[in-house]
């Protein structure tokens, strides 16, 4: 039996996809589902999605996304090697001037679906916003806030313990791909009762 630990390890920033690989719309639907069923602060619900399986539209999608900012001698996947979707989560704000933790919460809700339906993705900040809304043709009542990337993952992807605080993700040169994690030790503060 998978448990949500268990989709939470598998849940990595993959950046590298089988591009061929089709996400289906209703699998794109079924990770919205997953974040329509989350937590919003104060029950608003100001996130709305664009989802984009389209190849052509990816294409022009790639073009406003930075990747891997550590990975400073890498432009980002290939062709070949790019998301084949994805969802771009928008703030409304008709409903609200800020998405309060609402993005960062549905976003985990969007990865973990998709790893459960056997993709992966990556969460991109990194956009020039206004390229995307000029290709989205978005109202100005939306407002980009992140890209989900979304794909078959084509990387291998390790958890090392993090040391001496270098907490930077890394490559091999065979290209699997290190995410320092800081332990449950350090991460634990004990509890003073007096």
């Amino acid at each position: 039996m998978t448990t949500i630990l268990d989709l939470i390890k598998k849940s990595r920033s993959y950046r590298r996809f089988y591009q061929e690989t089709a996400v289906s719309d209703n699998d794109l639907v079924r990770m919205v589902e997953a974040a329509r069923f989350s937590p919003s602060s104060r029950n608003i619900q100001p996130i709305k999605y664009v989802l984009c399986n389209d190849r052509e539209m990816n294409a022009r999608i790639f073009e406003t996304l930075a990747w891997a900012g550590y990975l400073t001698d890498w432009p980002g996947p290939s062709e070949g090697e790019r998301p084949s979707a994805y969802i771009i989560q928008l703030l409304d704000k008709n409903i609200s001037s800020t998405p309060s933790c609402d993005h960062g919460i549905t976003a985990q809700s969007i990865l973990l679906q998709s790893v459960e339906l056997g993709y992966g993705g990556c969460i991109i900040a990194s956009v020039k916003r206004e390229k995307l809304s000029q290709i989205l043709k978005l109202e100005s009542h939306f407002e980009i806030i992140q890209v989900i990337a979304l794909g078959k993952p084509r990387e291998e992807i390790v958890i090392d313990d993090l040391k001496d605080n270098m907490y930077k993700y890394w490559r091999e040169e065979n290209g699997r791909h290190h995410v320092p994690k800081r332990t449950l030790d350090e991460l634990i503060v004990p509890l003073k009762l007096q």
